[in-house]
């Protein structure tokens, strides 16, 4: 140690008689390690083998892990195992609802939660989605925890490029789960579509959609034969319709036969014409069934009158919106009373 602290080194060949030397010494204190010690230090250690005997006290400290099983038809048998399943059950998804779209299940069994979910869940609340609403929300669409973060912002960078406000795109995004599923050429494509089907402007095509936008990731052949049904069975003029489908876009989606059953009676019953149900056409919204009801009450009082040239005008509004009571005191004249009684005799 003096020398090296000198800065000199020793030969190697002067050093091996202390190396030998130390050698041995280490040799002398090691203990001679036969099988019988051995098994003297160690016999904490388990049976090595499965058929060894053990004692009744060891066989109750084992705990044995329940096995996951192979093929279910529902997730909730595979909660217990998977931190995934598990966190997003306590997040508020419904599984049973989650099983029940194709290959959903799947898709969660394989998805790690710190991995893959996390960011999707701050994702999704950067771009509004309420904490409340993140199960509701999962349980509609799981598919988008499969989906890539980085397309996902693609697709809402889209949106914003397209001059919807964050608030807008965080509504739209609520309500119609899938939106973020679709690509950007998609979603510029469909824009295009209600543009030029409606013959809207761009600013009351993202009013349309902002207020449905489900019309976005709905089948584009159900909007289509809908317009062809209000020109061709139903009658309206082009800009009737565009006025229909701007202030009602539900009846894009609606049924059909519910739609032409429903313009029937308007129209060919209580005399409602084209202009008219153009300018109220949320009536279009409300069930025939109230419609009926209320018309066949007011016929029977004497105060059916749709005419707005005519005195005791009664809207398409006032005739579907407002609730029974206001509906029997204000409008019809009447008592609810009156009104219950009449619709027994139906």
């Amino acid at each position: 140690p003096d020398r090296a602290r000198d800065g000199s080194f020793s030969s190697q060949e002067s050093n091996l008689p202390s190396l030998v030397k130390y050698e041995q010494a280490k040799a002398e204190t090691l203990p001679d390690l036969n099988a019988k010690e051995l098994n003297e230090d160690w016999d904490d250690i388990p049976p090595s083998s499965a058929l060894e005997e053990i004692s009744e006290e060891e066989a109750v400290q084992i705990i044995a892990e329940p096995l996951l099983p192979l093929h279910s038809t529902t997730l909730r048998d595979y909660v217990d195992h998977s931190e995934t399943l598990a966190k997003l059950v306590h997040l508020g998804v419904d599984l049973s609802q989650v099983e029940k779209r194709q290959k959903a299940g799947q898709l969660l069994l394989t998805l790690d939660f710190e991995k893959h979910i996390s960011k999707i869940l701050l994702f999704l609340k950067d771009v509004g989605v309420e904490d409340n609403q993140l199960g509701p929300f999962l349980t509609k669409n799981p598919y988008i925890l499969g989906e890539d973060l980085e397309a996902l912002e693609t697709r809402v960078a889209y949106l914003k490029s397209k001059k919807f406000g964050k608030s807008e795109i965080a509504q739209m995004v609520s309500r119609a789960p899938y939106l973020l599923l679709f690509s950007v050429e998609r979603l510029d494509n469909r824009l295009g579509f209600f543009k030029n089907e409606l013959g809207l402007s761009v600013k009351k095509t993202k009013d349309l959609v902002i207020r449905l936008p489900r019309l976005l990731t709905g089948k584009l052949q159900t909007v289509k034969e809908n317009l062809q049904v209000c020109q061709v069975e139903l009658g309206f003029q082009r800009n009737e319709i565009q006025q229909i489908a701007y202030k009602t876009p539900k009846i894009l989606t609606a049924s059909k036969k519910r739609l032409k059953q429903t313009f029937d009676y308007l129209h060919n019953i209580m005399g409602i014409p084209h202009h008219m149900l153009t300018r109220f056409p949320q009536v279009f919204n409300s069930k025939l069934l109230r419609i009926r009801e209320r018309h066949m009450f007011l016929a029977f009082l004497g105060r059916a009158q749709y005419d707005p040239a005519q005195p005791s005008y009664i809207s398409l509004d006032q005739l579907v919106s407002l609730p029974d009571e206001v509906f029997c005191t204000e409008i019809a004249k009447a008592s609810i009373q009156d009104f219950e009684n009449f619709l027994k005799t139906l």
